[in-house]
């Protein structure tokens, strides 16, 4: 990749506040949120692995979710710690274009995995007795594996395009990790191709996942309508409940940043909704799949037996 700017050699992450008594307590909230998001992750793909009740594509499709979302918080949130304690609060380029890279392969990858879960919720709802044989091993495999395939594909594109920007001035970003709207607010001339492509990429990665969800979604609906009973409606619709509440709050931060023009970036606003989904979406992700869960908690209640019995 060709750097036109031989001058930036790295970037100063300002992070969230600059006085020392908020950094020590932003670490702490920090390293308990990324504490949490690994531990419920790892109980989680521990239990689909080793249950099996839930060895379902359903779960199959959460339990690699749960995997997304502990690589995903990882990218972030160790930066965010060592920049709230230390007084370096610098990026190499190199380190900066990594980051980049792995936060954009990972947010688009889990843009296509949510959608591929409606897909698989309106096909559980809408052939139930077939739902083993619609949904295949090989074809639920396929699915993550085409997932991350396109995500990294596209953030290959957003960061080969982002970084031959022309970066003047200062290289200092106000934001506590590397991404578009921060590092086009230091780019000299934003050119009209760098905004097709970001226009390009939401489309791709935002925008067709997203109409591919309310697609499975009006199927879906039709499906529970046609459900003779109140009680039957109920029961297939809580299937649903959680992968719609998960789709609501990642599709609306993500939609939120990047739908508007880059003129229109708002550093203060950005950072604190980059915050939801970078760094508490994946905490919440395993609570939103299990609070609810019957057999979860029946795997977490098997689990819990099994451990108080080998002690």
């Amino acid at each position: 990749m060709e750097r036109r700017n031989h001058t930036v050699t790295k970037f100063i992450l300002l992070g969230f506040t600059t006085d020392p008594v908020m950094q020590l307590v932003l670490f702490v909230v920090f390293l308990g949120v990324y504490s949490v998001t690994l531990l419920g992750n790892n109980i989680l793909i521990t239990l689909i692995c080793n249950d099996s009740r839930l060895h379902t594509p359903m779960y199959f499709f959460i339990g690699n979710l749960s995997f997304l979302d502990l690589w995903y918080s990882s990218v972030y949130t160790p930066k965010i710690l060592v920049t709230c304690l230390s007084e370096d609060k610098s990026i190499s380029f190199e380190g900066c274009v990594t980051q980049f890279f792995f936060s954009a392969g990972l947010a688009y990858s889990e843009c296509y995995l949510l959608a591929a879960m409606a897909y698989d919720r309106y096909m559980a709802i809408a052939n139930p007795l077939l739902y083993a044989q619609a949904m295949p091993r090989i074809l639920c495999i396929c699915l993550v594996v085409f997932s991350y395939i396109g995500g990294f594909l596209n953030a290959i594109i957003l960061t080969s395009n982002t970084f031959t920007l022309d970066f003047c001035g200062d290289n200092i970003i106000d934001d506590f990790f590397c991404d578009v709207p921060p590092l086009v607010k230091l780019a000299c001339d934003v050119r009209d191709s760098y905004q097709c492509v970001l226009y390009f990429l939401l489309a791709s990665n935002v925008i067709a996942p997203t109409l591919l969800i309310l697609a499975s979604y009006f199927f879906i609906i039709a499906a529970i309508l046609r459900i003779c009973s109140t009680e039957g409606r109920l029961k297939a619709f809580s299937t649903c409940s959680s992968h719609l509440v998960s789709v609501t709050l990642y599709y609306g931060s993500i939609l939120y940043i990047y739908s508007r023009p880059s003129s229109s970036y708002s550093l203060e606003r950005d950072k604190m909704v980059s915050t939801f989904y970078t760094v508490l979406f994946p905490m919440l992700n395993p609570m939103i799949y299990s609070l609810r869960n019957k057999d979860v908690k029946e795997a977490l209640k098997k689990l819990f037996n099994l451990s108080q019995a080998s002690v």
